[in-house]
């Protein structure tokens, strides 16, 4: 429905200015949160993108919740404190039909279904702000990288050999032609630091694992950082820590979504501790009685790590000399060990990184003790014309943001969740 011509001259004004109008008649553009009638009043929220307002009038023809309004009036205080409109009136610009669920009601709905109205649902108070927040980490990984001269890069998403190698490449057919979605922009966060020798992205990875947890995803965005002429590992986790120091700066910007959300952001320390994994796992075995028959502690050993050293005072601790089993082939060997590392956050790995092998001869044997060297090829042949001591991170987004948030699920995390058991809507 168009705007009537009865409708103010009045340019928008978004609900999180009003304060600067109190006194003064504003027009406002949103959608019908919530209505009710009280005493011969009527009472609606309006929701728009940067938040909720009550307005109150007599003998409104309001339309059902979710419908898309145009509304005026003067902003006013309201009897309980805050501010609230005094309604002129309004247009319909949209008529909602009644919704399947009630979106002030959604914290009663039960997850599954939450999820299959995703598209809908998104439109909750806490929903939106959690997609908030996961924006704010975006922009803070951009802008610590930004100002530390990175290149924001963008690579294939459709390949033909994985990163890692594995089983956990969804397989598709390009044009007659195995091809792969991409597990991650590894190999190629290499090859351009011949040019421009510190890069990042930030795009989603796919990987084929039939998980069903509240940790994983088949689709998410991984925040991806590499940097050339590293001295070791030490550069490329003292890089990480300044970007996640921005990272809790921007979402602490986002005061009304971590307010709404009861959310406690963390400290970053300067120096966040480190621990071999060697050394964990004794520790893990000495202190709790805690053994794994696996080289690479297991999400219970991370999770008593992450307590241990919460009773320390960090909230976050680095895992690091990986065994060379428990790594990619491109990982820098040190003997039996490796030069790789995990950054654990609140007991969940949030990180995988390290320093990688930049000597041709050393990378081709690596592709071939690994049997990837005919499908990786274009790879390392790159190395064959010089590549600097170099090495990275990758942190996963959603992940990141759960944690940040206490979220006890992931794929709250993400607008349109991707897991083994879902690909709709």
């Amino acid at each position: 429905m168009s705007i009537s011509s009865s409708s103010p001259a009045l340019p928008r004004t978004l609900i999180r200015n009003l304060p600067q109008f109190e006194g003064q008649r504003v027009r406002l553009l949103g959608t019908l949160h919530t209505r009710r009638n009280l005493g011969g009043l009527q009472f609606l929220v309006l929701r728009d993108r940067s938040g909720t307002v009550q307005a109150v009038e007599q003998h409104l023809d309001l339309p059902s919740p979710e419908s898309s309004l145009e509304l005026w009036g003067t902003v006013v205080r309201a009897p309980k404190g805050g501010l609230e409109i005094q309604v002129e009136g309004l247009n319909t610009l949209s008529s909602a039909q009644t919704t399947p669920l009630e979106i002030p009601k959604l914290a009663l709905v039960h997850q599954a279904t939450a999820l299959d109205w995703r598209g809908l649902t998104v439109r909750g108070l806490r929903e939106r702000a959690i997609l908030k927040i996961l924006a704010a980490v975006l922009r803070g990984f951009r802008a610590a990288l930004d100002a530390e001269d990175f290149t924001e890069i963008s690579t294939p998403k459709l390949v033909s050999a994985g990163a890692e190698g594995g089983a956990n490449l969804f397989a598709l057919d390009y044009f007659g032609q195995a091809a792969y979605l991409a597990q991650s922009p590894q190999l190629y966060k290499q090859m351009m630091l011949g040019a421009f020798e510190r890069v990042y992205e930030v795009g989603p990875v796919f990987r084929a694992e039939p998980h069903a947890t509240s940790r994983h995803l088949n689709e998410y965005l991984s925040l991806d950082a590499e940097l050339a002429y590293i001295s070791s590992e030490e550069d490329v986790m003292e890089l990480e820590t300044r970007v996640l120091g921005r990272i809790v700066q921007e979402v602490s910007g986002c005061a009304a979504e971590l307010d709404l959300l009861e959310a406690k952001l963390p400290e970053v320390p300067a120096q966040i501790p480190r621990i071999t994994v060697a050394d964990a796992l004794e520790l893990l075995r000495r202190e709790y009685g805690y053994t794994q028959a696996g080289p690479d502690p297991d999400h219970e050993a991370e999770r008593l790590l992450g307590e241990h050293f919460a009773r320390a005072g960090s909230e976050w601790v680095f895992l690091t000399r990986f065994p060379a089993s428990a790594r990619p082939f491109y990982t820098y060997p040190e003997g039996e060990e490796t030069r790789g590392f995990d950054l654990l956050f609140r007991g969940t790995e949030i990180t995988s990184g390290g320093q990688r092998i930049h000597d041709y001869e050393q990378l081709r044997a690596a592709t071939e003790r690994s049997g990837l060297e005919a499908s990786l090829q274009d790879y390392t042949e790159i190395f064959r014309y010089g590549m600097p001591p170099h090495g990275g991170f990758a942190i996963g987004a959603e992940r990141l943001t759960a944690l940040l948030l206490g979220l006890g699920n992931i794929r709250l995390a993400r607008a349109f969740p991707r897991d083994c058991h879902r690909l709709t809507p």
